[in-house]
């Protein structure tokens, strides 16, 4: 079975992964994501379909604690977070927790 992704955020941030084909979106605009984002997110990670979840760094915050925990542990889906926080530490870390292994460990490719 072929699974898809799924973006959760704000409309200006769904549109461009829209553009470029992504059909599974949770739109929650700013002024909503203290109320609304917890029932997007949850939405996302129950979706049997979804593979990887895509959401902005800084919506993190805006999580219960329930649920963003649910999020930074969750392994399938996976959860990718991009955005003004993430750095390369931050997708290296993603990478390690989706695939069980660091590709980038130079110890290892040795």
């Amino acid at each position: 079975m072929s699974q898809e992704i799924a973006v959760v955020g704000s409309p200006e941030f769904t549109t461009g992964f829209r553009l470029a084909g992504v059909r599974r979106f949770e739109n929650v605009p700013d002024d909503e994501k203290d109320d609304r984002l917890d029932e997007a997110a949850t939405a996302a990670l129950e979706d049997e379909g979804v593979g990887i979840v895509v959401m902005h760094d800084d919506d993190l915050e805006h999580l219960s604690r329930n649920v963003r925990q649910e999020v930074e542990t969750s392994v399938e889906p996976v959860v990718v977070t991009i955005g003004s926080g993430t750095g390369g530490g931050g997708l290296r870390e993603q990478i390690k927790r989706a695939i069980g292994i660091d590709l980038m460990d130079e110890d290892e490719q040795e």
